[in-house]
């Protein structure tokens, strides 16, 4: 993997929309696994959901999910109770279905941290 891909996982995760941007149109694949082994939908930073928007129509997987945990981006942005980010990442096909490897689907995340926003939609699935 090269350093565009190290880049954009960086710029994901501080939220740096610019950065994002410009790291896809110079190339950088949004799937590719950044050196610790995580795409760029897995490390952004859940509340900027321009971040999360250049991803997703860059191509981003909203499916991949972490080695370690099971955990998928919607899972993330329902334990952090990010409802816009879970409403667009269901959107560009992000399954409400997925368990992760304690066998809890987002909606159960969102549940067990009190998200009452993010439990209301991913029921309503």
């Amino acid at each position: 993997m090269g350093t565009l891909e190290d880049e954009l996982t960086s710029a994901a995760a501080t939220g740096n929309t610019a950065a994002v941007e410009r790291l896809l149109r110079a190339g950088a694949n949004v799937n590719a696994a950044n050196r610790l082994g995580y795409t760029a939908l897995q490390v952004m930073m859940m509340g900027s959901t321009p971040v999360a928007q250049l991803l997703l129509e860059g191509g981003g997987d909203p499916n991949v999910a972490d080695g370690r945990t099971g955990s998928t981006p919607l899972h993330d942005a329902a334990r952090a109770g990010f409802g816009d980010t879970a409403r667009l990442l269901v959107r560009f096909g992000a399954s409400p279905q997925a368990k992760d490897h304690a066998n809890c689907r987002p909606v159960d995340v969102a549940r067990k941290h009190g998200h009452a926003d993010a439990v209301a939609f991913l029921e309503s699935l």
